[in-house]
């Protein structure tokens, strides 16, 4: 591939600038691409898809083609595609995360929501996350796993899907199996406790995280061993629900003329 063919893959993670799943994913995604790191400054776990929009963003440039934002991974995304990168990029490649983003995890994870900024933008995008990663892990095959990954989605990006949720196991993994999101079962607790002045403060999440074990579920892959690609959907609308509610119209509109008639009557 000469260089002028090679892809621009923009990268970021909610871990920060300086994470190592984020160095392994860069390194990797060489072999692939011109790679543009741009990436939270601290970490952003947990964010969401929050946006900086009531104060100015800074961007610090810590290498060529690397630099570091005041901001959350949405942010970056959004800087980086519509401002900073000297052509729009041909994919969003979000991670390597340390640690997994399964099920429900995807509607908090920053991670997760930068690549979804990606595709809001119009270009195919995919999260990538290590599964329970000691201090000391490799992300390697994690980022190895995405750079082959990612050469799928710019192959099938015009007939393929657009956003992608993939979770790594620990260590080699044994192949990758294509999955739907599970749920998670929560057992957490909310854990209040008074600090030295006798102020009442909480601590959220505490408690191990469970998950629904349904064999097609990305819990289920990546528990035996597997990467999981889940394909994600930005269309929120429940369509059953629509035909559920389609009766409503029309009660809606006889309650309101009860209603009045009642106040008229008086």
């Amino acid at each position: 591939m000469t260089a002028a063919k090679r892809p621009t893959i923009l990268i970021s993670n909610d871990d920060g600038v300086h994470a190592p799943g984020l160095t392994a994913l860069a390194e990797a995604l060489e072999a692939v691409g011109a790679v543009y790191v741009v990436a939270p400054d601290r970490e952003r776990s947990a964010v969401g898809h929050a946006l900086t929009l009531h104060r100015p963003l800074r961007v610090d440039r810590l290498g060529t083609r690397r630099f570091a934002v005041n901001g959350t991974p949405s942010d970056c995304v959004n800087l980086g595609i519509l401002g900073m990168l000297p052509k729009r990029p041909d994919v969003v490649v979000a991670g390597v995360n340390a640690g997994s983003n399964l099920g429900d995890d995807v509607t908090y994870s920053g991670t997760v929501s930068a690549a979804m900024e990606g595709s809001l933008l119009g270009l195919p995008a995919m999260a990538v996350s290590l599964i329970a990663p000691t201090r000391a892990a490799d992300y390697g095959p994690a980022a190895r796993a995405a750079a082959r990954l990612t050469r799928l989605l710019l192959r099938d990006r015009d007939h393929g899907p657009s956003l992608l949720n993939v979770n790594v196991p620990r260590g080699r993994p044994r192949g990758l199996k294509v999955t739907r999101l599970g749920r998670r079962v929560y057992s957490e607790k909310v854990i209040e406790r008074r600090d030295p002045r006798g102020d009442v403060y909480y601590w959220l999440g505490a408690g191990p995280a469970a998950w629904e074990a349904g064999e097609d579920t990305e819990f289920a892959a990546v528990h035996v061993g597997y990467v999981s690609v889940t394909p994600l959907g930005l269309d929120l609308t429940s369509y059953e629900g629509m035909r559920m509610l389609k009766g409503w119209e029309t009660e809606f509109g006889r309650a309101g003329e009860g209603h009045h008639g009642h106040a008229r009557r008086r």
